[in-house]
């Protein structure tokens, strides 16, 4: 039986850097999906849908191949913290986050195109911030400018320095891709990087 091709719905390179890691031949494509919560959508449900919607959103260009679709919701009290896109909006999260735990969800589908089949996880991962004086966040931010990352930490680069702790099942997901789950959802499509 022929594997169907690997595609990662997705133009970033971090989650590229990540399903590298598992030696598997992919390609990339941008899902080009509207990244907005639906109102009364929990983090949970809302990381799920957008992950499917990326998955989706590129089938009808790959109409072969697995694809793979992630996205990642952070909240805290209940309030969604999405991409700040601007910097007074990361100052202001970074702000509201210092000396908090912040829940990062992670949404991971896998879909097999040919058949419509699909393959959905969810990946909650929690974040312990330091206490962030205003100018380690002003310095965090003109040298990461982290304005296009759920939650302003981008916890691959210098948001590391942000975080006093990570809890989580897999420690991937909080950069954008669960590949432990992931590995368990290409296995229930016969795909394993272990497969000789």
């Amino acid at each position: 039986m022929t594997t169907p091709p690997l595609i990662l719905a997705s133009t970033s390179p971090f989650r590229r850097e990540l399903l590298a890691r598992l030696g598997l031949p992919f390609a990339t494509a941008n899902p080009a999906v509207e990244e907005t919560m639906l109102p009364g959508e929990s983090p949970e449900d809302g990381a799920l849908r957008l992950s499917e919607a990326k998955a989706r959103a590129v089938a009808g260009a790959h109409p072969a191949a697995l694809i793979i679709g992630s996205d990642q919701v952070a909240c805290l009290d209940g309030r969604v913290f999405g991409k700040p896109l601007t910097h007074a909006n990361a100052v202001r999260q970074l702000q509201t986050m210092r000396g908090r735990q912040v829940n990062f969800f992670t949404g991971l589908c896998l879909l097999h195109a040919p058949s419509g089949r699909v393959h959905c996880r969810g990946v909650p991962t929690l974040v312990s911030f330091r206490e962030l004086s205003d100018a380690e966040i002003e310095r965090y931010l003109q040298l990461e400018q982290p304005y296009n990352c759920a939650g302003s930490a981008r916890a691959e680069g210098l948001g590391i320095a942000l975080i006093a702790r990570i809890d989580g099942p897999d420690p991937n997901a909080l950069i954008g891709l669960p590949l432990i789950a992931l590995c368990e959802l290409l296995r229930r499509e016969n795909v394993s990087p272990l497969q000789p």
